[in-house]
């Protein structure tokens, strides 16, 4: 009898611990529900590739209301028959769009390599590329010269860019010496205070393992450290804001006894890898004590060694920024470092629905590394901060990357790229024969207009509203539906006998798309016949007012019509 009382008292306790856990755990904008605690705390990283718990048990209904909806996992399917396919991102031709031209970009490297080799340097050690909407131009922070100093240049095309004449350091683009590693700049116009618009993050400052940070008004004139992290940070840590859940979050690269006292023997094995930290504020975010900071990401079996140098890569960094309906992230591979040629970084493509756990389905570099010596881009090509602007039909993602010297491991020149991608083209689903369907997961919707990013120019694209059971409701028939024969990356969908969705808003239904002949990219509800997709625009673009899409087809047209 004792036993069955204290089994009841034991079985209530744990029904009041589940209860008090539901009660506390956080549901995000697509129906994922975080756990609790938040973040996950794990003993050890592993070399096995992870599936996110929202791929095992996805939401019974995805609400659909925040940006485009992607398929770069299986989160939204429920069945297909199309193949998914994932594009890497472009060259631009006229690379690189940022030289090192003026005479403190061109400072040689005496205290890191042979004086008599120049190490001109303009290129974005992460720093920033983001689209000013108060200023109507492109920005970008970038690194230069050595001792290495932080300038800015500014663009209204994004491809031809000046270095303004600034007060920092008269006659100069200069805004900040630069006394620590790589840097993450924000700009940041959700922060109420206008003096903390832009944030600087800095790594390593003053050669201290930590995080540092500054504020500034207007990028150009910046405060004193204003916060300064107890725990540490190993060179290349960085940081990005996660607008889904308002938080900041600090993207630390590991080393020893920097951010755990004591490290399990595992993640000396896993080379460089990635802790994580968050906080409503950035002073709750980088203002971290040793032993706060948990797992978060690392290389696995999956990331093949080169051929050549056949060595174990490593995560040499992680810069991200919420697009669309997912945090987007760019990885930074190193595969070794040759004797005879910069180090092969290249750059990798993540995708993350609830901010923390990464999927990361191609290991195809999504920009790659040059292979030709001479090369602007022969070494270390790595990601900017603010990942990536929306500009028109094409997302721009600015790197850098080292020419080089020949025969040696030394950086030589060093500068800034372009890369492009169709918007939304990460990943598309695609017709492998003469026609192919598929059908999502229930959704949800507070909208009116179906929207998509569709190649179907040689063929088709219908679709059809079906509810809970599978039945299609009419009149949002796949006979009813206007066909979309069109490349576009903003295309209505349309059914006679119905204005709009209004009379599907707030049930639980599925769209099953057929496509004929195409690929189909992106599908969102915006609640305009601008097609806003209320979703995230990474660092902005022109047309936009924010980094929010709340314009549609204005951005769309008018950056279009500017290139």
């Amino acid at each position: 009898m004792k036993l069955e009382v204290g089994s009841k008292r034991v079985a209530t306790v744990a029904a009041v611990l589940l209860l008090v856990s539901v009660l506390r755990a956080e549901t995000l904008y697509n129906g994922i529900v975080l756990p609790s605690p938040w973040p996950p705390r794990a003993s050890s990283f592993s070399i096995e590739p992870a599936l996110p718990p929202y791929l095992r048990t996805p939401p019974a209904v995805i609400p659909i209301d925040v940006g485009r909806q992607l398929f770069i996992d299986d989160f939204l399917i429920e069945k297909t028959d199309l193949q998914r396919r994932f594009h890497a991102a472009e060259y631009y031709p006229n690379n690189p769009v940022l030289r090192p031209d003026k005479k403190w970009e061109q400072i040689n490297y005496p205290l890191i390599e042979n004086p008599r080799i120049p190490g001109n340097v303009a290129q974005p050690f992460s720093d920033g590329v983001w689209w000013d909407p108060k200023d109507r131009l492109f920005k970008i922070w970038y690194r230069c010269g050595h001792p290495p100093y932080t300038c800015l240049a500014t663009s209204k095309d994004g491809l031809n860019w000046d270095k303004p004449s600034l007060d920092v350091k008269s006659g100069t683009n200069i805004v900040q010496v630069r006394l620590g590693d790589s840097c993450v700049i924000w700009l940041d116009d959700d922060d109420p205070d206008p003096k903390r618009r832009f944030k600087r993050v800095t790594s390593r400052l003053y050669g201290r393992n930590g995080l540092a940070v500054f504020f500034s008004p207007d990028g150009i004139h910046w405060s004193d450290v204003a916060i300064w992290s107890m725990g540490g940070a190993g060179d290349r840590s960085t940081a990005f804001y996660n607008p889904f859940r308002k938080v900041w979050v600090a993207s630390i690269r590991s080393t020893e006894r920097i951010i755990a006292e004591r490290m399990a023997p595992e993640d000396f094995q896993m080379g460089r890898h990635r802790y994580y930290h968050e906080g409503r504020t950035p002073e709750e975010a980088f203002g971290y004590k040793m032993g706060d900071p948990v797992r978060w990401a690392a290389t696995d079996k999956l990331d093949l060694p080169r051929a050549d140098l056949k060595v174990k890569p490593d995560l040499y960094n992680v810069d991200a920024v919420a697009y669309e309906s997912v945090i987007l992230g760019l990885f930074s591979i190193w595969r070794g470092q040759p004797l005879d040629r910069p180090k092969p970084n290249e750059v990798l493509a993540a995708f993350s629905r609830d901010g923390f756990h990464w999927v990361r389905p191609s290991r195809e570099p999504f920009i790659p590394v040059s292979e030709r010596a001479g090369d602007w881009n022969w070494g270390n090509i790595q990601s900017a901060g603010g990942v990536g602007l929306v500009v028109g039909d094409r997302l721009y993602f600015y790197v850098m990357g080292m020419a080089g010297v020949k025969g040696t491991s030394k950086a030589g020149l060093s500068q800034t790229g372009l890369a492009t991608l169709r918007r939304d083209g990460f990943a598309s689903m695609e017709a492998a024969q003469q026609e192919g369907t598929l059908t999502t997961r229930p959704v949800q919707f507070k909208g009116k207009y179906l929207f998509v990013n569709v190649a179907a120019a040689k063929g088709e694209l219908r679709a059809e509203v079906l509810d809970r059971e599978g039945n299609v409701i009419a009149p949002f028939s796949r006979n009813d539906c206007e066909p979309v024969r069109t490349d576009t990356t903003l295309g209505e969908v349309k059914w006679k006998g119905a204005a709009d969705l209004s009379a599907l808003a707030g049930k639980a239904v599925r769209f099953r798309f057929s496509v004929k002949h195409g690929a189909l990219y992106a599908f969102w509800v915006s609640p305009e016949t601008t097609g806003a997709s209320y979703g995230y625009v990474a660092a902005g673009g022109p047309g936009f007012r924010s980094n929010v899409d709340t314009v549609g087809k204005a951005a769309h047209d008018g950056a279009n019509a500017g290139r």
